[in-house]
């Protein structure tokens, strides 16, 4: 892999990571239009680059929400009730995608990792993301402006005070982002939304949730890409990748990640949701013209 394809993808990923619009379906254009859809061999290795890369993107959140991370660090060490709870219910979002994503791992990439399911989410997610803006986030928005023209309608409501119920609701929606092109972030925002919170706690508490998702994710994927290569006895992903990409892709992601995680909070607030779902529509239509093209490869 050259540097500047490690630094595209890198842009790709950071942007498209934490905004609700499929990193997959963007992953799976960009490498495909620069020809790292094959050999098989180099395409194995550039799909687990593209999720180890996510570090990149953990390191984005924990830079921008640390006071977040200390508070969590506080009340596990008993100094801090409302960390406390904001930790438990991170882990209680997170147990569902954990123990159903193990299970239905393989299922999941044999029958859905192909041009047309994918496409598939990414067009039924625009739909969705659209009907959630028109009749959820509007809602909210509204109430959000009344409160900026009015201080004390304002509450010190704050994501340390969700419900268990709240946090196994956006738990359980995230395990739709398993579905290639659905994308976690749009699940677990709009679950949010559903379930009563203001489209920045919602942000916020998706942010917060990827830490654990998005890092089992990325374990996993380098485990398995070292244990595969090993048996096969075929080179791993550093040896066919460099150790020099991985390293400028996940400082890119970072960067970038930090930039789109900050617009997006004030593009939410001010236009919703159904901006992306148009979007996402769109998308869907390139990747499945391209496909048909052969110019891009979902799978080998």
């Amino acid at each position: 892999m050259e540097l500047w394809q490690a630094i595209v993808i890198g842009i790709v990923e950071g942007i498209t990571e934490y905004l609700p619009v499929s990193s997959t379906g963007h992953l799976i254009i960009t490498t495909s239009l620069m020809g790292l859809h094959e050999p098989p061999d180099v395409k194995r290795a550039v799909d687990a680059y593209n999720i180890v890369i996510q570090g990149g993107a953990i390191l984005a959140v924990l830079t921008l929400y640390w006071p977040r991370v200390q508070q969590m660090i506080l009340g596990l060490l008993g100094k801090d009730q409302g960390g406390l709870r904001l930790f438990r219910n991170i882990v209680i979002a997170f147990l569902p995608a954990a123990v159903i994503g193990v299970l239905l791992k393989d299922m999941i990439d044999r029958y859905l990792f192909s041009l047309y399911p994918v496409v598939a989410a990414l067009m039924i997610g625009g739909v969705y993301m659209i009907l959630v803006d028109r009749f959820a986030m509007r809602r909210l928005r509204e109430r959000e402006a009344e409160e900026d023209k009015d201080p004390e309608l304002r509450d010190d409501w704050n994501i340390t005070k969700m419900t268990v119920r709240q946090s196994l609701i956006i738990g359980f929606m995230q395990c739709v982002a398993m579905w290639p092109g659905t994308s976690r972030s749009m699940m677990t925002i709009t679950a949010g939304v559903l379930v009563g919170l203001k489209p920045r706690q919602a942000a916020e508490f998706s942010f917060l949730l990827g830490l654990p998702t998005l890092g089992g994710a990325t374990v996993y994927a380098l485990v398995k890409n070292l244990h595969e290569s090993a048996r096969d006895n075929e080179p791993n992903m550093f040896e066919q990748l460099g150790w020099m990409p991985l390293l400028v892709g996940t400082f890119v992601t970072t960067i970038t990640a930090i930039i789109a995680v900050k617009w997006l909070i004030g593009f939410l607030n001010k236009h919703g949701l159904a901006p992306f779902g148009y979007y996402r529509i769109i998308v869907g239509a390139v990747l499945l013209t391209l496909g048909l093209m052969g110019v891009v490869h979902v799978v080998d």
